[in-house]
């Protein structure tokens, strides 16, 4: 029987599970990702849900509420949480510690038919996975307006963000809490800025723009829709997100070949897969390889103080963009 209702569609993916089969073996490796994905589908069950079917190493779940998908998707993230934090008590493989979730959630009318689900707010959901980063939850603007006011203040919006296969970009939020892959801190000291900065500035070629704060999230990618558009066949269409928030500027990886950050002219390299770190100072990210190949699609970039007046030493006059 076909029946059409609004509902709330929640697609949940795990992340690192390949590592899991180079170190477990295979039969080891599909029980745990087994395992896991089972563990956080019962976070369907238990806010109310219905669980449309499970994917390899992630799921899909539709719910008659926001607040009720909103409800199983922090709940995954904190099994998810004990799970892996389990392992690190007994010894468990690299792999299994280093497991990550991406969520995205989307609210319209779903087409439900034999026991499937079909229709935009399902492919906005799934595609929505692309651009969420380690341990990140999005929804869209439709899940946000049926959330109780308490729970919209958990949120903050990445505006409009281009989709695959949608003419109209979607406004997007995401889910507040700790960066899990802050790692500019540990590795480099402390990032000392007593004065916000305003605005960043990325080059690429000829391509230099300087982006301020109400420009946020920039998009990099290969697509025409990305804001930053670096035409390489190494940088995936969507490959990294900057965003502003708690005073600072952060890129996070999107892609599956990875995101290098290079900090001033330190040779250190901060390798981020799925995670983030902030932006300080000046440096180079690198899009799917490394910034030590000169011919690698490398984006410099430096956080600016627009009141500044020292020349910004890459070499290029300042362009500023919106």
């Amino acid at each position: 029987m076909t029946q059409i209702r609004e509902r709330t569609v929640l697609f949940a993916d795990l992340r690192g599970s390949t590592a899991l089969f180079e170190t477990l073996g295979n039969a080891e490796a599909t029980s745990v990702v087994t395992h896991t994905v089972g563990l956080i589908g019962q976070a369907v069950d238990e806010c109310g849900g219905k669980l449309i079917k499970t994917l390899g190493d992630g799921l899909m779940a539709v719910f008659e509420t926001p607040r009720d998908g909103v409800n199983s998707a922090v709940l995954m993230h904190e099994m998810l949480e004990r799970v892996v934090a389990r392992g690190k008590q007994h010894g468990a493989s690299p792999g299994l510690r280093a497991l990550r979730m991406q969520v995205a959630l989307a609210r319209g009318e779903v087409v439900e038919m034999n026991g499937d689900c079909f229709g935009d707010a399902v492919n906005v959901a799934a595609r929505l996975l692309n651009h969420a980063g380690d341990n990140e939850t999005l929804i869209t603007a439709e899940v946000l307006a049926g959330l109780p006011s308490s729970k919209k203040l958990r949120f903050r919006s990445l505006d409009l963000i281009a989709i695959r296969g949608r003419a109209e970009p979607v406004h997007v939020h995401v889910l507040d809490q700790p960066m899990q892959g802050d790692v500019a801190a540990t590795q480099f000291g402390e990032v000392q800025q007593a004065i916000e900065p305003d605005g960043i500035r990325l080059i690429w070629l000829d391509l230099d723009r300087v982006f301020d704060i109400v420009s946020m999230p920039i998009i990099l990618g290969r697509s025409v829709q990305a804001t930053y558009c670096i035409t390489d066949a190494r940088v995936s269409r969507s490959h990294a997100r900057i965003d502003w928030h708690g005073g600072s500027f952060s890129v996070t990886d999107l892609s599956y070949n990875g995101t290098y950050v290079r900090f001033g002219n330190s040779g250190d390299i901060v390798s981020l897969k799925r995670g983030s770190c902030t932006l300080h100072g000046r440096g180079v990210i690198g899009l799917g390889s490394p910034p030590i190949d000169a011919t690698s699609p490398t984006v410099s970039f430096e956080v600016l103080h627009f009141a500044d007046t020292e020349p910004l030493g890459f070499g290029h006059p300042r362009t500023r963009s919106g």
